[in-house]
């Protein structure tokens, strides 16, 4: 069963990071991982506003970590977009609704810690 991660997911699972979920970690490790391009813009963005920080060239670093753990990246689509517009307003973050609508779309269950999208009908693995 495929999964999208949360871009804070996929951060953990990068940096080895203990807040990451034994379930999570699991079903990251035995399943196919997808990595909106959503979650790269977020890290971008945050990133040049000095709240975040990765090692090394961010580019180099978010291909490289692609790469090396087998994760594949899913693009944006003009349908994933326009069901943001419809979503109810449960969440106001713009990356993590564009993560709801892919989810919804792609009929994809999701790898968060964050319980709102359980509100959107989205399975939630954590």
């Amino acid at each position: 069963m495929p999964v999208l991660l949360d871009t804070h997911a996929f951060l953990w699972w990068c940096e080895g990071s203990p807040e990451l979920s034994k379930k999570a970690r699991s079903v990251m490790t035995t399943e196919d991982c997808f990595v909106s391009y959503a979650s790269f813009w977020e890290i971008a963005i945050k990133v040049s506003l000095g709240k975040l920080r990765v090692p090394g060239i961010m580019d180099r670093y978010l291909a490289a970590q692609m790469s090396l753990n087998g994760f594949e990246q899913m693009e944006i689509s003009f349908r994933q977009i326009m069901r943001c517009a419809t979503l109810e307003r449960h969440h106001g973050d713009p990356f993590d609704r564009l993560l709801v609508a892919q989810a919804q779309e792609e009929e994809l269950p999701i790898v968060s810690r964050d319980p709102v999208f359980g509100l959107y009908g989205v399975k939630r693995i954590w």
